[in-house]
């Protein structure tokens, strides 16, 4: 049975929706890789709760209004991996903070710049329908 989980696109408090927040794995799977911050949708908890639980974990950013981007399959068989990932985007306010447990390094590239990284899981499309949507 596939998970729920949540991703974000995080862009700072500045207003600049061209430069997303992307953290680096420190758990498996995909440790080492860079990703949008999110994670699993705990019980009994609204995908926009757990999106922006996940963002206070991962990076000490309060996520305000955050917005339905689309939903992505995510199958990875070689990792033991099945999920639905429900992506969002919308404001980081505060400072970031290292989460140690979670996260190797957090930093914050122009959305160009990580349209051409490769990203964990299936980010990387979600960055491109992000960028599209941008563009309409």
């Amino acid at each position: 049975m596939p998970k729920a989980t949540v991703a974000a696109i995080i862009t700072p408090e500045n207003g600049n929706p061209e430069c997303i927040l992307l953290t680096k794995r420190f758990v498996p799977p995909f440790k080492g890789a860079w990703c949008l911050p999110g994670g699993h949708i705990d019980d009994y908890e609204t995908a926009e709760d757990a999106v922006v639980r996940e963002v206070m974990e991962e990076t000490a950013l309060r996520y305000t209004v955050p917005t339905f981007l689309a939903f992505f399959d995510e199958i990875f068989p070689e990792h033991n991996f099945h999920a639905v990932a429900l992506a969002f985007y919308g404001t980081g306010r505060g400072a970031t903070a290292l989460m140690p447990d979670e996260v190797e390094e957090i930093a914050w590239f122009s959305l160009d710049e990580a349209l051409s990284m490769p990203l964990a899981f299936n980010h990387l499309q979600i960055l491109q329908r992000y960028a599209e949507q941008r563009a309409l």
